[in-house]
């Protein structure tokens, strides 16, 4: 059969064998065997399965065995510079952690699917004020596909964002995990904020960072810590 799938994460398995996690459009959360080692064949699937490659593939699901054996791989579309670029792979790094986090075992999503790979295709070509703030971006519009993002329409001037509740409140909640005015604003801002238009956000590294953690702490609050990533400081560093 026919599997089309983003790469998460490779994992070394034996010393011939590695597994790879992937979300692939026809079964959601996957898992695949690689050949691992120094070998062409090897080689040519560490290429492949970068973080974020979109890869099609034969395969076969066989009852009782988790793992799915992977045939005739190719790159779905030509990357440019997703690999190359070094913001752009550490970008790449983050998000498939991010993604190999959230995106555990269930029913495949086509929707979650197709918006993540138009995401893979945007910054592969984005300019580097766009490749900035791509992450944000992403983050927020995944918590829409995930179902936690904020109820924007209780959102008003000067109100704080309740991070327990998800809506804007006119006083700030008792249990202390809320946003201030001014950055309950920047929140209300990012829901207007499309990969078409996010080079138009003009934050520095300190507020980027600042919005990174306000977003980490939402996903930790409603879905899964994202707080222990390996790849949070480089991030934070690059961008």
């Amino acid at each position: 059969m026919n599997l089309s799938f983003v790469a998460l994460k490779v994992t070394r398995y034996s010393d011939s064998q590695s597994i790879l996690t992937a979300y692939s459009r026809e079964f959601g959360r996957v898992s695949l065997a690689l050949p691992a080692g120094n070998g062409r064949a090897a080689a040519r699937m560490r290429a492949l399965t970068m973080p974020l490659g979109v890869v099609e593939c034969q395969t076969e699901r066989r009852p009782g065995r988790e793992i799915m054996p992977m045939r005739q791989a190719i790159q779905a579309f030509p990357l440019k510079s997703l690999h190359s670029n070094p913001v752009k792979q550490m970008v790449a790094m983050f998000l498939s952690e991010v993604l190999a986090l959230t995106l555990q075992a269930g029913e495949p999503d086509r929707a979650l699917y197709d918006f993540i790979v138009a995401a893979v295709e945007f910054l592969d070509s984005a300019d580097e004020a766009r490749t900035a703030n791509f992450h944000i971006c992403f983050l927020y519009y995944l918590g829409r596909h995930l179902g936690i993002e904020p109820d924007v329409s209780t959102y008003a001037h000067g109100r704080v964002l309740d991070l327990v509740d998800g809506i804007w409140r006119q006083s700030a909640p008792i249990h202390g995990r809320y946003l201030s005015p001014d950055d309950s604003s920047v929140a209300y801002r990012l829901s207007r904020m499309t990969f078409a238009n996010l080079h138009r956000y003009r934050f520095g590294r300190a507020d980027r960072n600042r919005i990174l953690d306000a977003l980490l702490e939402y996903y930790s609050i409603h879905y899964v810590s994202l707080r222990n990533m390996r790849t949070l400081d480089i991030l934070r560093a690059l961008l």
